[in-house]
């Protein structure tokens, strides 16, 4: 069964939308082009996934945003991590890498219960 390219693992999209942000405020087609750009066009975010995460970060205190004048000289929303979301991204990463390491821990194994 094929995968559409903008599948995006269900627990995941805050905590990517969270790290594009890690590094300094963008707007949201900012964030869209960094996830895309980073994972080597494989994600790729639509609006009506970006944006409801976005609100749903904001009000969970994770990120604000405010109205900046962005390099094409349009007004648009950017978003930045607040304090408490670089704890959070901090422990999901912590938590993503534990889990990442014991999938491939599973899928690595082999009958004799050694690594392949």
């Amino acid at each position: 069964m094929a995968r559409d390219k903008s599948d995006v693992l269900q627990g995941t999209l805050d905590m990517l939308v969270l790290r594009a942000l890690q590094l300094e405020p963008m707007h949201g087609w900012g964030i869209t082009e960094r996830i895309e750009q980073w994972s080597e066009s494989v994600l790729q975010l639509g609006q009506g996934t970006l944006y409801p995460a976005l609100y749903r970060l904001e009000r969970q205190g994770l990120i604000r945003s405010d109205w900046r004048v962005t390099e094409n000289s349009r007004r648009a929303r950017y978003y930045s991590l607040t304090p408490p979301g670089r704890r959070h991204l901090n422990q999901e990463l912590a938590e993503w890498r534990r889990m990442s390491r014991a999938i491939n821990l599973v899928l690595g194994a082999t009958l004799d219960g050694g690594g392949a």
